[in-house]
């Protein structure tokens, strides 16, 4: 694997969920994530308990590939940051171990002036140094 600055991939990945133009956001989660890269979103606990409500014993959510990745990225910036409500932000540094790198992000409300929200993200890397994994887990 190549050296990774884990501070700048964050940064990077950060930055594509607030990215206006659909054709950078493309080739950016196109840069990003492995071409089988996989997304797994464990939801906020709200959406957990209406799945059990629902009959199942869990809620997990994922998008595959780079098609799948771009629409997840393209409908949460379209829900949250287009009409200028929130912007996602790093809140802490990334901590990187081997081929696995942690962070905490927030989503920042900008009428409100605060986080309203966040999650924890561990991004598990391929050989090549791009997203084979994406777990992220919203508080």
């Amino acid at each position: 694997m190549p050296t990774i600055d884990p501070q700048d991939l964050i940064e990077r990945y950060i930055g594509v969920w607030n990215e206006p133009d659909p054709e950078i956001r493309r080739k950016t989660v196109d840069e990003l994530w492995a071409q089988d890269g996989l997304h797994v979103l464990r939801p906020p606990q709200q959406l957990r308990d209406t799945a059990v409500g629902l009959g199942f014993t869990t809620a997990v959510l994922e998008a595959r590939g780079h098609d799948e990745l771009h629409t997840r990225v393209t409908r949460a910036h379209d829900e949250f940051v287009a009409p200028g409500t929130y912007v996602f932000r790093i809140q802490e540094p990334a901590q990187q171990l081997r081929d696995v790198i942690t962070f905490r992000w927030e989503s920042f409300h900008t009428g409100e002036g605060r986080a309203t929200g966040g999650g924890r993200e561990f991004l598990v890397l391929d050989e090549d140094g791009r997203i084979r994994f994406d777990y992220q887990f919203v508080d």
